[in-house]
């Protein structure tokens, strides 16, 4: 009873001496918390919760360290070792031990056409591993070693997709061939031995496989010497504790490393993310305006939803592909050219999925600098313009192959501006540097330790 009138006096006394006065600046203070959010923010607050019954929370990517919450695949668990093992091995140089020619050892890494200031894609139309020579600033002076011969050079028939918030993709790359999952249940019989896609059968999803795979397409291993003399042994110990020895320093493992690593790279920092967080002085009102569009009239999100704007979902869009005449391009081998074309049905070999591309995510483009599969558009808003338009740039894709979304959606000048605005700056996250490590335990240039590169970046 006496503690009970001792907290009775004193919240009497406490109101006394705020009395009317303080009792309106409380008011006032709630108020201004209400009157900061605009009628914009209430409309796109409402058309969103519309869209997802799990409200705003649906768009919001988690934090890089929260794994739990990051999707990952229940056969490579993340753990905050993996990830530092996997980020050191994304970029380093020590690990290109098997180039076709001996002049490209150690010369580059996964980070050569994954690079952070290009929204972890290449810095040029067509990405070079091996072969290449150059960084620039953002990898956009990197070209190919005229000492070398058109065979021997790393390039692929299609552009270099972005890793970022890769998490929210069970497959992997334009066609989706990688994964053992999901959309690729039920396309085993193209999973054939002495190709890449092989891979699919350790069961892994598409992060896992295209890492493992890509190690031995892009001429990278792990062997006794690289464990030693570069002294990642302990950090493989640490990273998988539970793999037997005799099985723990394996390329599956390196591969699995950076795939846990790929994963924690979200653009979280994201204006649009920060709004989505209670911020709403995060977007301006033109942002806000293109964000109406996007999940409204423009119609961007019956394909592009979730946290990542993504979708599993493959569509023909009618956009060019690479091609010979076009400058900078290297085709060394047409045979892939000519699957890479075909997109989904490339893989499937289904006619009913041919010229079908995966839907890519949409954050941190503003600095890609290059769009659609085959590159064929120099900036957001005139792929923007395009998909307005509703007009096919292939020739070799019939009209009943196209997507039924793709068609004229009647966006004015205006519109068009706003919807940029949205994508090219609300959806960058200006700190994907975070996620560059501050060394490799080689001591080598990254991301390429070629003489070129070297000097471009400076290096010691």
């Amino acid at each position: 009873m006496a503690k009970s009138l001792w907290f009775f006096y004193s919240s009497l006394i406490i109101l006394v001496a705020l009395g009317p006065k303080g009792c309106e600046e409380e008011k006032i203070n709630n108020q201004e918390k209400i009157t900061n959010q605009t009628e914009l923010d209430v409309e796109l607050q409402t058309l969103l919760e519309r869209q997802s019954d799990k409200g705003l929370s649906y768009y919001i990517l988690p934090e890089s360290s929260d794994y739990a919450s990051i999707p990952q695949d229940p056969k490579n668990p993340i753990n905050s070792f993996k990830v530092l093992l996997g980020k050191k091995l994304f970029c380093e140089p020590a690990l290109a031990i098997h180039p076709k020619d001996s002049k490209g050892k150690n010369e580059y890494t996964c980070a050569s056409c994954h690079i952070a200031e290009s929204a972890f894609g290449a810095g040029v139309v067509q990405g070079i591993g091996e072969g290449g020579q150059g960084y620039g600033q953002r990898g956009e002076k990197r070209k190919v070693n005229t000492h070398y011969i058109i065979d021997n050079i790393d390039v692929q028939p299609i552009r270099t997709p972005s890793i970022i918030n890769g998490a929210y993709n069970r497959t992997a790359i334009w066609n989706g061939q990688f994964g053992a999952v999901g959309p690729n249940d039920g396309t085993q019989e193209q999973w054939k031995e002495g190709t890449p896609i092989a891979f699919n059968h350790l069961g892994f999803e598409g992060l896992e496989t295209q890492a493992i795979a890509g190690m031995e397409v892009h001429r990278l291993a792990v062997d006794e010497t690289f464990i030693v003399n570069n002294y990642y042994k302990e950090w493989f110990d640490l990273a998988f504790p539970d793999v037997p020895e005799e099985e723990r320093y394996s390329q599956i493992n390196a591969g699995l490393a950076m795939a846990a690593f790929e994963r924690t790279v979200l653009a979280n920092n994201a204006p649009f993310q920060k709004w989505l967080k209670g911020d709403e002085s995060a977007m301006s009102n033109s942002q806000k305006k293109g964000a109406l569009l996007f999940f409204g009239k423009a119609q961007c999100s019956n394909c592009h939803n979730g946290p990542a704007l993504n979708s599993e979902d493959f569509h023909a869009l009618g956009m060019n592909d690479f091609s010979k005449n076009q400058k900078n391009i290297i085709i060394n081998n047409e045979k892939d050219f000519i699957k890479a074309k075909k997109g989904r049905g490339g893989f499937t070999q289904k006619e009913e999925d041919f010229y079908k591309f995966k839907t890519p995510q949409l954050y941190g483009l503003k600095t890609m600098g290059f769009y659609g599969h085959g590159a064929s558009f120099s900036s957001i808003q005139e792929i923007i313009e395009y998909k307005n338009q509703g007009i096919p740039q292939n020739k070799e894709v019939s009209a009943h192959q196209l997507a039924k979304e793709f068609k004229a959606l009647h966006l004015s000048k205006e519109e068009i501006m706003q919807l940029t605005d949205f994508i090219e700056n609300a959806l960058y996250d200006d700190t994907m540097n975070r996620f560059i490590p501050t060394s490799v335990a080689s001591g080598m240039c990254f991301p390429n330790n070629d003489s070129q590169s070297v000097q471009d970046m400076n290096c010691k």
